[in-house]
């Protein structure tokens, strides 16, 4: 509309580059196209900013809503790093950066009965975009796993205590690289992994395979790390581990960045 004035588009004498200014807890629907190409629908939670210069007052908080409302393609490394660059380009910024937070369901079968269902992982995406070509690709997921203890086996002479804990990763990848990979290498480190549905012989299967493979928080770290390390589309990464100890009123915790 002609004659309203562009208050963001004037100067400021304080003359400081703000680094990030945009737009945080901005919920819209997505999808998502896991590995084998089958897209699942979902609600993302975005953060998206841009670089402010030193001289402009403001920055238009309403093209980070038109840049998103533009945005179809499903969420994967190659979309979000041009939702990023569209961004940039919108808003005229030499830095941009997007991130969001979505679920994702998985089906699995029961390892017995073959019962499906699904299981829900937190995933997180993070795009960094530069001008000068210093760009980064983030990805990360939360993995519910099961853990039973050495210690407890050894010393026991009926049964060990086991629990249910969490792997998050977290790490700098290639666009090739993709969630369902990361949340493989965690299942397989832990003694068992989880299921939404089990029967009775199920049950039976999960917790003898828990009781032939027991793990410590530190095993479960190491093992995901060394998974992480031996991957080709992974640079810098961390692992954290925690298990919800059973026995003990705190949980256990091991970290590895690399």
């Amino acid at each position: 509309m002609q004659g309203l004035p562009d208050t963001q588009n004037e100067a400021d004498h304080r003359e400081i580059v703000i680094d990030r200014v945009g737009v945080k807890e901005l919920r819209y629907p997505a999808k998502y196209a896991g590995s084998d190409g089958a897209e699942q629908s979902t609600v993302a939670k975005f953060e998206m900013t841009v670089e402010l210069p030193a001289h402009l007052k403001g920055t238009h908080m309403s093209r980070f809503v038109e840049a998103l409302h533009c945005f179809s393609d499903p969420l994967c490394g190659a979309s979000l790093k041009l939702l990023t660059s569209n961004l940039a380009e919108r808003l005229q910024a030499q830095h941009a950066h997007v991130s969001c937070e979505f679920t994702i369901f998985r089906e699995k079968q029961a390892p017995v009965s073959r019962m499906k269902s699904l299981m829900d992982y937190e995933l997180g995406m993070e795009c960094r975009h530069s001008a000068d070509g210093d760009n980064a690709l983030f990805y990360s997921v939360e993995i519910p796993v099961s853990t039973l203890c050495p210690c407890s086996k050894a010393i026991s002479e009926r049964g060990a205590h086991n629990q249910r804990g969490a792997v998050t990763i977290s790490v700098e990848a290639s666009e090739g690289l993709s969630f369902e990979e990361l949340i493989d290498i965690a299942e397989k480190s832990s003694s068992c992994e989880l299921y939404a549905g089990l029967k009775r012989s199920d049950e039976k299967a999960v917790t003898e395979r828990a009781y032939d493979r027991p793990v410590f928080v530190e095993d479960l770290a190491r093992d995901v790390a060394a998974g992480l390390r031996a991957h080709s589309d992974v640079g810098w990464f961390r692992v954290e581990a925690e298990n919800f100890e059973s026995i003990h009123h705190h949980n256990a915790y091991a970290m590895i960045e690399g």
